[in-house]
């Protein structure tokens, strides 16, 4: 049974989504603000959350920063309605996993939570040769990322994303293929999520290149109706 934190303000969905989840083997702690998911958050310790953006003591996206903070290995799922894709970007930017935009189908919520649950008891043998290219340097085995020799802090699926891209520099990689091996074979659901974390991890990229005044470190390129391509830059 998984542990799950429900943060949420509607009285009508908040009850609902826990009565839910609760009945599909999640052990679920419903609260209504910000002030009492961080309360309860340090006495207790979840493999998931499911996070409002809209609260209405604090601004989801902090609180987000902050339960990640507190519990790093944890799996954030933000639930929004807001239709701006910026939203999202600087949620996923906070820590956050995933995300759902409201309204949503339950079963697209409990699969894909079934997904995020597979996925972190995955133990996956990795490449104990570091890649480099250009001004990027990728330890896969500890999972840290280098541009220009300035060390780079990523968000646990953008390394993931980037981990699996650079196993096959140069080579097209197929949505289906990154969708299953960053998230899961048994994704449910749009694959929206996989494109908003490529841009946030371009982001990251092109700001750590600026700050570094580095001009070699690979793009990533986007081949439409198929996937992504790390364009190899150690030739250039």
């Amino acid at each position: 049974m998984s542990a799950l934190l429900l943060v949420e303000d509607d009285p009508t969905m908040g009850p609902l989504l826990a009565s839910a989840l609760t009945a599909n083997g999640h052990e679920v702690s419903w609260q209504r603000t910000g002030a009492s998911a961080l309360a309860q958050a340090a006495v207790q310790g979840f493999d998931l959350v499911l996070l409002d953006l809209g609260l209405p003591d604090v601004d989801g996206v902090d609180l987000c920063r902050q339960l990640k903070q507190r519990q790093p290995e944890c799996v954030v799922v933000i639930l929004t309605a807001r239709k701006e894709e910026m939203d999202v970007i600087v949620g996923l930017e906070s820590g956050a996993d995933d995300y759902l935009m409201k309204p949503f189908r339950l079963t697209e919520l409990l699969a894909r939570l079934r997904a995020h649950l597979r996925r972190a008891t995955l133990t996956e043998p990795v490449p104990t040769t570091p890649f480099e290219s250009g001004d990027l340097w990728v330890d896969v085995s500890s999972r840290r990322c280098r541009v220009a020799g300035v060390e780079l802090a990523l968000r646990p699926k953008e390394f993931d994303l980037l981990a699996r891209l650079v196993a096959e520099p140069g080579r097209a990689v197929t949505r289906e293929a990154l969708m299953s091996d960053v998230w899961d074979d048994n994704w449910f659901g749009s694959t929206k999520t996989l494109d908003v974390h490529i841009a946030a991890l371009r982001h990251r990229l092109d700001a750590a290149a600026v700050a570094a005044n580095a001009n070699r470190v690979p793009t990533i390129t986007t081949l439409r109706g198929h996937g992504y391509r790390l364009e190899d830059s150690s030739s250039g």
